[in-house]
């Protein structure tokens, strides 16, 4: 046993490294390896690449969620108002606000007033959903608010309406002008009810970053809102707030105790939950198809191997007859196939990392040659193709490439490996 070497041994690494950069007919490196390097790269570049978008997207899908709407939504299953009728509402909303503040982890709790309606500039008319909020409370909502991206004076806010960017654009208005608002449920008068229709300045535009939010919502003062609905003294719901949103199922049983019996929760991931779930489903699959690719790919070191075992064949057997064992054999063709791997997977790795990081540049270098928008906010939702780089996905898409690239080298090494010399130099 004194004539064994270790393993992977310096000399193992030069006669594969001679086989690799060896001049042959094919110029080198032969096709086979260069093809397989190629889809390698290709492939870890499409699999980092749709991981990064993947998270991108969600995160930004959940960032929009979380930063212009409530995270719990408590609404009356109906209650009996003063005057003995049945109202769909709270009529004690601040006193509710206020229990629902003293549940450990709500941030913020707030009375809202909601509603549709027709706005109008005079020439051009969109449809619309109204919140009525206080001041504080439009203040505190993280897209919309303070530090949002918005033009106007949101201290002039209980003067006017905020409204989205894309109702203003709809409109053609902006900060000064004045839209008027149009509610079908109105004025009560003898002829029964008449549309309610009041002019208001826009004070404040703001955008949240998804299209359908920007393109449908206007922001009210909520006395305002209680008296332009007919709704004085009632609130229609109260957005409720959270430290930790992703954990919301946690709070839903203390923030029902404090809303009291009448109450009753609507979550962000019961609105959305389906969304989230069929992300992931989406996730699943990509990540599966793409490793599919992957060891397509990785299938291509097989064939330049086997093409490299049968050129050296009589190199094979010179060195089984001067004592290499079949191990060290299996080892030297094992580390030909394992640097195309470990090369691609590199380049890849790389060419990825690059495109996610640049991809506004590159998407804005694509709608340049397009000559028009490839990504419709409209289908989509946000304004852009987000990417986020996460040291998981960049490490599962590396390991995965890595264990594709040394199991697929064994075959052709082991074929290698157990050749017979005698059979090897028969015939040269």
């Amino acid at each position: 046993m004194a004539g064994r070497t270790a393993p992977f041994s310096g000399f193992e690494f030069m006669i594969a490294w001679r086989y690799l950069r060896a001049r042959r007919a094919e110029g080198g490196v032969s096709i086979m390896t260069w093809i397989s390097l190629i889809g390698i790269t290709l492939a870890v570049f499409a699999l980092i690449l749709t991981l990064a978008v993947r998270a991108g997207f969600r995160a930004e899908f959940v960032d929009t969620i979380l930063g212009a709407n409530a995270h719990v939504t408590v609404y009356s299953a109906g209650e009996v108002g003063t005057d003995g009728q049945f109202v769909r509402g709270f009529t004690a909303a601040d006193a509710m606000a206020a229990a629902l503040m003293e549940v450990p982890g709500v941030t913020r709790a707030a009375p809202l007033i909601r509603g549709k309606l027709m706005v109008t500039d005079g020439e051009r008319t969109t449809g619309a959903e109204v919140f009525g909020l206080s001041p504080e409370a439009l203040a505190s909502i993280p897209r919309v608010g303070e530090g949002a991206e918005a033009i106007g004076d949101l201290a002039r806010f209980p003067d006017g309406v905020a409204l989205g960017s894309g109702v203003a654009r709809e409109l053609g208005v902006t900060v000064g002008d004045r839209v008027r608002l149009i509610a079908p449920g109105g004025v009560k008068t003898a002829m029964g009810t008449s549309p309610r229709v009041k002019a208001y300045e826009v004070v404040y535009i703001f955008t949240a970053g998804r299209y359908d939010i920007d393109t449908t919502r206007i922001y009210m003062p909520f006395v305002e809102a209680q008296s332009f609905f007919n709704k004085e003294g009632l609130a229609d719901e109260i957005e409720v707030m959270v430290e930790k949103p992703d954990a919301i199922e946690g709070y839903a049983l203390p923030i029902l105790n404090a809303a009291g019996p009448s109450a009753m929760l609507w979550t962000w991931k019961d609105s959305s939950g389906a969304f989230l779930r069929a992300l992931d489903i989406e996730d699943n699959v990509m990540f599966v198809i793409l490793s599919v690719l992957v060891l397509i790919a990785a299938m291509n070191i097989v064939s330049g191997l086997i093409m490299l075992v049968k050129n050296k064949g009589r190199d094979i057997g010179i060195l089984r007859t001067m004592g290499l064992t079949e191990g060290s054999v299996l080892r030297v063709f094992f580390i030909c196939g394992a640097f195309t791997g470990v090369l691609g997977t590199i380049a890849g790795v790389i060419l990825g990392c690059l495109t996610a990081l640049n991809i506004d540049a590159i998407m804005s270098a694509i709608n340049w040659l397009n000559g028009a928008e490839v990504w419709d906010p409209s289908i989509r939702g946000i304004y852009s193709l987000p990417a986020q780089l996460q040291m998981e996905d960049v490490l599962s898409a590396v390991a995965l490439s890595l264990g594709l690239s040394f199991i697929v080298t064994i075959f052709p090494a082991r074929r290698a490996a157990r050749m017979n010399p005698v059979e090897a130099l028969r015939y040269e």
